[in-house]
């Protein structure tokens, strides 16, 4: 069986549009409350953890929602015309009111963005796996985390060339390009992805036994094994603590590289933007070393990977063209986890419940990026910023303790002939 790459490709940009405005979110956003409005990074990291703080409630009841409804667009489709409508209409308004310097209009359409990209994310992600036959829901991620790299880079890309090098710019410019982004990648996707059609395929994929049983992982009275179940609790858990250390690195990188590296505009960017460059060119590598090996071992890799990305970036007390080579690491070791994590949660779930399963991923993740703002801020506003980087490698040693008693969801495709049938395309 082989994964109709074209398919993959325009569901992926759902979530390409999606990574473009959260890469937009955590470099820009701390910059505004820093320097436009005057806040502390304590009070900066609670306000960057709203929005974690609505997804952890509003992604499962989405995801769920999305789950029960039909329409004639199919039952994710609706969700992201009207969260993206939503969002790209508000999200124009943080440059007005960064410009004016008006903190309640600044507040209130952050909020609304939020929410309206709170509702459609958990359906955004769930449209692959129910457009895609379980056996191939690996490979697939890889192709939807690399569609979500792009839309990163573009963001990061876009940064560095739009922001002046001066203390209080105009974001208008930068807010303008991904909203355009957005717009285009949400229009492409709807054309193109006929939800309805292709879910009728899928599930006629997906043999009615392997429905039945889920693999083993359900019993007839739809609760779940014991033994499933504490593999969920330790794989939510490692979701939890490898978020916690990643979304410290993301969030406050660009305050950090200001501080302590003392690099001027959108200079911060070219770090991230190598990072996110090594995870496009990993994504289908991994995808098929994942094939190969188990999940569990390619996302255990990632994680030492990282590790030693967090240890070797404590290590620069100055800016170093070496800190790209760092971070080329850190974006190969998070594209392991991010292509294999989610497909092991929802393996542990019937094709019924994806939306469902899809939110609870979100709740742990979403969690860790409410949790980890605030403690890394108060970290370093009140000991040293140089405490960013061995904050994130305790996490992340943590997430392998956790990972490791992980003994489910690690369900291998079938192995190709060659290496070259895992790229092959099918119309």
């Amino acid at each position: 069986m082989k994964l109709n790459y074209k398919r993959t490709f325009f569901i992926g940009l759902a979530f390409l549009s999606i990574s473009s405005f959260w890469q937009l979110y955590d470099n820009i956003i701390p910059l505004i409350l820093h320097n436009t409005f005057g806040i502390g990074e304590t009070m900066t990291g609670t306000i960057m953890a709203l929005d974690n703080i609505l997804a952890l409630f509003l992604l499962p009841f989405f995801g769920t929602l999305s789950d029960k409804i039909n329409t004639p667009f199919g039952k994710r489709t609706p969700f992201i015309i009207i969260g993206t409508t939503i969002a790209v209409i508000c999200m124009m308004l943080i440059p007005v009111a960064n410009n004016s310097q008006n903190f309640m209009l600044f507040f209130i359409s952050l909020g609304v963005v939020l929410i309206s990209m709170s509702i459609y994310r958990s359906p955004a992600v769930a449209l692959m796996p129910d457009l895609t036959p379980k056996i191939l829901r690996s490979k697939a991620n890889s192709i939807i985390n690399l569609m979500g790299a792009i839309g990163a880079i573009f963001t990061l890309l876009m940064i560095s060339m739009l922001i002046p090098k001066k203390t209080s710019p105009n974001y208008t410019n930068i807010f303008l390009a991904v909203a355009i982004l957005m717009v285009f990648s949400v229009i492409i996707l709807v054309i193109t992805i006929r939800e309805n059609r292709l879910s009728k395929e899928v599930a006629m994929i997906n043999s009615p036994e392997d429905e039945e049983l889920d693999l083993g992982n359900l019993n007839s009275s739809m609760s779940m094994d014991k033994d499933v179940k504490r593999s969920l609790g330790f794989l939510l858990a490692s979701i939890f603590l490898w978020f916690t250390a990643y979304n410290a690195v993301t969030t406050a990188f660009s305050r950090y590289a200001t501080i302590v590296w003392d690099l001027q505009g959108g200079g911060f960017a070219n770090a991230l933007m190598v990072a996110t460059g090594a995870a496009i060119l990993s994504y289908i590598p991994i995808g098929v070393v994942s094939s190969s090996i188990g999940r569990k071992k390619t996302i255990i890799g990632g994680i030492l990977l990282m590790s030693a990305s967090y240890f070797c970036g404590f290590l620069f007390k100055t800016y170093s063209p070496l800190i790209n080579l760092v971070f080329a690491f850190t974006g190969i070791g998070w594209a392991a986890i991010s292509v294999n994590s989610y497909p092991m949660v929802v393996e542990m779930s019937r094709n019924s419940d994806i939306g469902k399963y899809t939110g609870l991923y979100y709740t742990f993740s979403m969690s860790a990026q409410i949790f980890t703002p605030i403690l890394s801020g108060f970290l370093l506003e009140n000991v040293s910023y140089k405490t960013l980087f061995p904050y994130s490698f305790i996490f992340s040693l943590l997430s392998l303790c956790t990972m490791l008693m992980v003994h489910h969801g690690d369900s291998k495709p079938v192995k190709k002939g060659s290496t070259l049938e895992h790229f092959d395309l099918e119309d």
